[in-house]
């Protein structure tokens, strides 16, 4: 049998060109790392980069948002080098896109619409997939303005403008009626969920958020061998997995991971993702894993951060998690960045969790964030209110179970979290 012929994938990706607009004056280091991460969110959706564009503009235009001369040069740009897609960093107005599509001649989109289709490629479960579609439909819905208007431009007189208007009328109704359903579909899918979270309540649990590409997937299989798909890219998986794994001294625990954060995360994908986000919101205790190697670490964590507080889940225990420690160079300057990284961030855990690095370290880091933030309460239960057992077994961990005389002598470990709500049904069985 003779040897397999390998394939070059790199040509049959589409050529492509990535713009950014910054206002005059502004963070032009910024700018161009915001650009080299929408570089690889157009190779993460199957296009190749072939340039990155920039102008500083007092405002942009309205009408087709750079100026007349750079749309000029990025039409020369796509004429020399088969050019068939141009993505623009910041969001479009349908007109922006309508107008420039008609001048450049090829397709454009924004970033949301870029990481919308991202998302499409990558989802896999019922519920991602609903949320995805979901996303679309909102993103695309105040674009179906201009779809019909070719009718009034390659025709002219009675019968053109009117039907274009009514089909777009047409569609609207249909979208909306969709997006309808999916808003319905999801909140059957959340109580479904709400449904598990219930019946694994008594375990300590675990939430990994971070940025996308931080290696969550990679420390989700090293702690729980749970065979995550992993792949260098951003958002390689959207859908949320639950794993069980023991902490140090044998308790089980339950680890959640979550779709990754992203600067500019569109406004309706983080809506649609909400029920999925919501995950991390009934951990214990968040894990915040950030890529250590990565130079622009310290925004990321902020975009993270911010993030949490959008989802009003923040104000929780958070361990810091610093992966990928095994992409510095012990006998190199790298060796001392780490350190330099390490003293500001004397809190965090820094680990490799492709290499398996620090991991035992991080448990117990884990099982002492988990224990600082559970109150312990023991007291009597008098047999005459048995029919409160199963809600207490509901809202704790039930430490140790024992009849006596008056009642049951229950020892029961309680988060922060449950601790307004056991105290306002339990109070007045105990003293703390």
């Amino acid at each position: 049998m003779g040897k397999s012929k390998s394939i070059d994938l790199t040509e049959m990706k589409e050529q492509a060109i990535v713009v950014g607009i910054g206002k005059k004056n502004s963070d032009r280091e910024l700018a161009f790392e915001y650009l080299d991460e929408l570089e690889l969110l157009a190779d993460t959706a199957g296009a190749e980069v072939i340039e990155k564009i920039y102008q500083e503009l007092a405002k942009p235009n309205a009408s087709t948002v750079i100026g007349k001369g750079k749309v000029e040069e990025i039409k020369q740009t796509i004429y020399e080098n088969n050019v068939s897609l141009v993505i623009f960093d910041d969001d479009l107005t349908p007109a922006q896109a309508r107008n420039l599509e008609q001048i450049l001649k090829v397709k454009i989109i924004d970033r949301s619409g870029l990481i919308l289709d991202i998302f499409a490629r990558n989802a896999r479960s019922l519920e991602a997939k609903t949320q995805v579609e979901l996303a679309q439909l909102e993103y695309f819905l105040p674009r179906l303005s201009g779809l019909w208007t070719h009718l009034s431009k390659q025709y002219s007189g009675v019968g053109t403008k009117g039907p274009g208007e009514t089909q777009i009328e047409t569609d609207r109704r249909l979208v909306r009626l969709r997006i309808s359903h999916l808003k319905d579909k999801l909140k059957t899918i959340a109580l479904q969920k709400e449904e598990q979270r219930k019946s694994r309540q008594k375990v300590p649990k675990f939430g990994l958020v971070g940025y996308t590409n931080a290696g969550k997937s990679t420390l989700m299989n090293a702690i729980t061998d749970a065979g995550v798909f992993v792949e260098d890219r951003l958002f390689a998986t959207l859908d949320t997995t639950v794993r069980s794994f023991n902490l140090p001294g044998g308790q089980e625990a339950i680890l959640s991971d979550t779709v990754g954060f992203i600067r500019k995360l569109p406004t309706n994908l983080v809506a649609s993702f909400r029920s999925t986000l919501a995950e991390a919101g009934y951990a214990d205790v968040l894990m915040h894993v950030v890529d250590v190697s990565c130079p622009n670490f310290r925004s990321q964590m902020e975009v993270v951060e911010n993030t949490l507080k959008t989802l009003k889940i923040f104000e929780k225990p958070i361990v810091r998690v610093f992966n990928k420690t095994d992409c510095f160079d012990t006998n190199s300057d790298d060796y001392y960045l780490l350190k330099s990284i390490q003293n500001d961030f004397p809190d965090a855990v820094f680990i490799s969790a492709k290499e398996r690095i620090n991991l035992d370290k991080l448990l117990e880091v884990l099982s002492n964030a988990y224990n600082q933030n559970n109150r312990y309460f023991r007291f009597i239960l008098p047999y005459t209110d048995m029919d409160k057992l199963s809600k207490i077994y509901g809202i704790g961990d039930i430490l140790s179970r024992e009849e006596i005389d008056e009642g049951i002598l229950l020892e029961v470990s309680i988060s922060e979290r449950e601790r307004s709500l056991f105290l306002n049904n339990f109070a007045k069985f105990f003293k703390e």
